[in-house]
């Protein structure tokens, strides 16, 4: 059985209760982070941390008492729960004030909730799927204007998942107003002529952790690097594609709206952007 952590208290995860009136629930106002574990360390715990102080402060929802100790906490989940390699998940609310209202509460009277729990995923960086490649489907992007805040509010993604399941695909990227905005729970690129294009930082899509070390390595590794949107219609003649997360890390794309892109295998420089990534991930892990 895992244990988790709830306000301050290590329990195990059938004994930990919040609130009906919390307001993730009632109005999904939270915010969350994940982190992978590889070899029993944290990949970009830093970025997601920043990460989740800014989606705090955009809210203006208060951290949780215990935001300093978040890396002790991290570390103390996945020795107990002898994590090698998986995911944790963090997630703070707003708490609650005992009743339902649109009004935020009095942050002096209510405090956050903090909740993280952890789950194991053996061979996480070795998924046969980098070697498959996904196949995905294109969907209308209509999500809330604020992408950029890492929001519990994933309905929608949820539903495109489930979209791409049912046309027998692996995921779904968002188009917006004729463009790419972002995958359901990932950021999107496309590869032409050894340059990767990858939409521009803004309120329409999350600002990636992996994203930012990916383009990063990509640079230092000579590769050119292009930020701007692009089509669906541009995606299908790229030589190829993928995927950026903290939990897929860089996940090749061999299919979308049911055309191959280049022989219908993982193309190069995603391979080789993964394996850059994987490598000083590691030697940066904590």
């Amino acid at each position: 059985m895992r244990t988790v952590y709830l306000n301050g208290e290590y329990l195990p995860e059938t004994e930990a209760r919040v609130s009906i009136f919390d307001r993730a629930f009632l109005m999904a106002d939270g915010v969350y982070e994940v982190t992978s574990v590889l070899g029993g360390k944290l990949i970009d715990f830093e970025g997601h941390l920043k990460r989740l102080e800014r989606s705090l402060n955009e809210l203006d929802m208060p951290k949780p008492e215990a935001f300093d100790e978040l890396l002790d906490i991290h570390r103390e989940l996945v020795r107990v729960n002898d994590i090698d390699d998986g995911l944790i998940y963090l997630q703070v609310t707003r708490g609650s004030d005992g009743d339902r209202d649109f009004a935020f509460p009095d942050p002096e009277t209510t405090a956050p909730t903090l909740v993280l729990f952890t789950q194991s995923k053996p061979g996480l960086a070795n998924s046969p799927q980098a070697e498959k490649g996904l196949k995905i489907i294109s969907i209308d992007d209509v999500r809330w204007g604020r992408r950029d805040i890492k929001t519990v509010q994933l309905l929608y993604p949820s539903m495109g998942k489930m979209m791409a399941k049912k046309a027998g695909c692996d995921d779904a990227w968002m188009v917006e107003d004729g463009h790419v905005t972002e995958g359901t729970s990932n950021n999107a690129y496309i590869v032409k002529g050894g340059r990767i294009i990858t939409r521009q930082l803004s309120n329409d899509i999350l600002h990636g952790i992996t994203r930012a070390a990916v383009l990063r390595f990509a640079r230092e590794a000579q590769m050119e690097v292009e930020e701007r949107p692009f089509t669906i219609e541009e995606a299908k003649t790229a030589d190829e594609a993928f995927v950026t997360s903290a939990s897929a890390f860089v996940m090749p794309v061999v299919e979308i709206d049911g055309a191959s892109l280049g022989d219908g295998k993982p193309g190069p420089v995603a391979r080789r952007l993964r394996e850059i990534y994987l490598e000083e991930s590691l030697k940066k892990a904590i």
